[in-house]
């Protein structure tokens, strides 16, 4: 596929504040034949034009989900966003709903803490692909092919009990790591990968 036809959904309700979300935006923002969609400014009432939206995804080959991960999973107005989207006879059953069929899925997530934290008898006890798995089975069931998620662990403001946020210059290696990968994609070729795509450059206070 010579040209990806990308449409890029930010989902952040304090964009303006953020540091990690948009030195990721702003490296890809400039990508020939991408969309972008900041989905709070234009959503700020929660109204989701639906039939738009479907329009969009259809016209699309590559899908890309920004967010920080709040509460093990997405910020509100992305989960109301597949609520109204994502309908009966668009997006599924299998057999009826394949306006999707083909397309493909990417998530592109910021966490608070550590990638150490992510594990059996860890913080947070469950792995980042675990955790994720409710989106990756929405996008199974939508017959999308589902890429390995793009995370950047350690995007907090500031210090928290000895442990030190990613510092802007690892956040800008890590927007290029994003853009190359966003140029390199074959969607051609690509499958369903795993492990995650993730990084994170904490360090506990010395």
């Amino acid at each position: 596929m010579a040209d990806k036809r990308i449409l890029w959904y930010l989902f952040h309700p304090n964009f303006s504040q953020s540091v990690g979300n948009r030195a990721l935006l702003d490296a890809v923002r400039d990508l020939p034949g991408l969309t972008l969609v900041d989905a709070y400014a234009e959503y700020p009432d929660f109204k989701i034009d639906a039939k738009r939206e479907q329009e969009r995804l259809v016209a699309h080959d590559l899908i890309v989900f920004q967010h920080p991960f709040y509460w093990y999973s997405s910020p509100a107005l992305f989960k109301e966003w597949q609520d109204i989207v994502l309908e009966y006879g668009f997006a599924y059953p299998p057999k009826e709903g394949k306006a999707l069929h083909g397309k493909h899925w990417l998530s592109v997530v910021t966490a608070a803490s550590t990638d150490w934290s992510y594990q059996a008898g860890g913080f947070n006890n469950y792995t980042m692909s675990e955790l994720l798995r409710p989106f990756q089975q929405t996008a199974n069931f939508c017959g999308m092919r589902w890429h390995s998620p793009f995370v950047v662990y350690g995007v907090m403001p500031d210090e928290y009990e000895g442990i030190k946020p990613t510092d802007r210059d690892a956040l800008t290696q890590e927007a290029q790591r994003l853009r190359e990968l966003i140029v390199q994609l074959d969607l051609e070729e690509s499958h369903s990968l795993e492990p995650l795509v993730a990084k994170h450059y904490l360090a506990a206070k010395s």
